[in-house]
């Protein structure tokens, strides 16, 4: 183990492994093979990004709490542009998750009461109401069919559309930016050209919001923010994107994986199929976050100063990146590599840590804790309607799941 009298590694990515983008090819649900070596080995690699920039891999659970909740590690975009992997432009301002306290948790906190438990179980009906007209309207539509664009993708992008005031007619437009700016392979110029459309985008309905305001958050955003002066238009339009941009894309994500993981262990899809206890469904949704951890190299940091992490030392400057998936495959989950649906899952790193822990980990709970047993439920002969090979796997994207799921009953 490296210690802090250790020399610095050269930076031009010179013998170093790239940090992986691919899940085992022996089960498709467990982090890059590579990685439990790493977590086993050192803890910290030095590794390569698909961007070019060399980072530190933090790969222990215990390491990457310490990453993300540690201020000496810098999120800031604008301080640290090799964080960001589209660069602002234009009139664009930067996202509050790439931003440091206190400006962070100043704009955090204009949404945080959007996503309290309190409300985001109030919306539990409509979401339950939500999942049955997708799941009839895949049924009636006849077997087989792509889950991922009859149920998983529908349900997460109406929620998050009514929830923000976004139309849903205009849901392909915004999807099909998304999905630019999660593509690995997407250029700077496709990603900045996404980005500005979607911006764009947003920025227009804040306007006719303020006009025409409505029951939805970007309407309390206008009336209630940019009124007192505490946000800009812009703000508004920003914070709205990436909610709209996020809020559809990991809760989709989840739930096509999900159903993936548990048709593929049946005992364990029994868990949820055959409870009625809301208790035990909210557990079983926790352990499949756990297990999945579809967040796969987002999370990225900047030393703003020398420190150690994990026994290594970490210079002023250098990028760390946190693995997610492997962390959450550490012993302190007795029998990581399992998925065990009894599991107290509690603790798990699925929605990061700190003071950029996922904002609307509520609601994905909800929307997960009504989609998944409604589907087993509804349809108990659920099954892969191709051999699991001729899953296409979302190794291309910074969020993992499935691009289609082909299903039959």
């Amino acid at each position: 183990m490296s210690t802090a009298t250790d020399q610095i590694q050269p930076n031009d990515g010179t013998g170093l492994p790239d940090y992986p983008g691919t899940r085992s090819p022996r089960c498709p649900f467990d982090p890059p093979p590579v990685q439990a070596g790493w977590r086993r080995a050192e803890g910290l690699t030095r590794v390569r990004l698909g961007n070019g920039n060399i980072a530190w891999a933090v790969t222990r659970y215990d390491d990457v709490k310490q990453l993300l909740g540690d201020p000496r590690l810098s999120a800031d975009g604008r301080r640290y542009p090799q964080l960001m992997e589209t660069q602002q432009h234009g009139k664009q301002p930067q996202t509050f998750p790439r931003m440091d306290d206190p400006e962070h948790s100043r704009i955090r906190r204009t949404l945080t009461g959007e996503f309290t438990v309190k409300r985001v179980e109030a919306m539990r009906p409509r979401v339950r109401s939500m999942v049955d007209r997708f799941l009839e309207e895949m049924i009636t539509a006849g077997s087989p069919a792509d889950l991922v664009q009859a149920y998983a993708l529908p349900i997460p992008s109406l929620v998050i559309a009514l929830l923000l005031g976004v139309p849903y007619d205009d849901r392909a437009f915004f999807q099909t930016r998304s999905a630019v700016l999660m593509r690995r392979g997407a250029s700077q110029e496709e990603r900045q050209a996404a980005s500005g459309e979607l911006f764009d985008f947003v920025l227009d309905l804040v306007k006719r919001k303020e006009r025409e305001p409505g029951d939805d958050l970007i309407s309390r955003m206008v009336t209630e923010r940019v009124a007192t002066g505490e946000l800009s238009h812009l703000d508004v339009a920003m914070n709205s994107m990436i909610l709209l941009h996020a809020g559809h894309e990991t809760t989709a994500n989840m739930i096509g994986l999900g159903t993936l993981a548990l048709l593929e262990n049946p005992r364990q899809a029994a868990r949820i199929r055959d409870t009625d206890d809301p208790k035990v469904v909210a557990g079983a949704v926790e352990e499949l976050l756990r297990y999945l951890t579809i967040a796969q190299d987002m999370l990225v940091r900047v030393a703003t100063e020398d420190l150690l992490v994990g026994g290594h030392l970490v210079r002023e400057g250098e990028m760390l990146v946190s693995g997610l998936p492997s962390a959450n495959r550490d012993g302190i989950f007795e029998g990581a590599d399992s998925l065990d649906l009894d599991r107290d899952a509690r603790g798990h790193l699925a929605f990061g840590y700190g003071v950029h822990q996922c904002l609307g980990q509520s609601l994905v709970r909800v929307e997960l804790q009504e989609a998944l047993p409604a589907l087993l439920r509804r349809l108990p002969d659920l099954r892969l309607a191709v051999p699991l090979e001729e899953v296409r796997f979302r190794h291309d994207m910074v969020v993992y799941g499935v691009h289609e799921l082909p299903v039959a009953w």
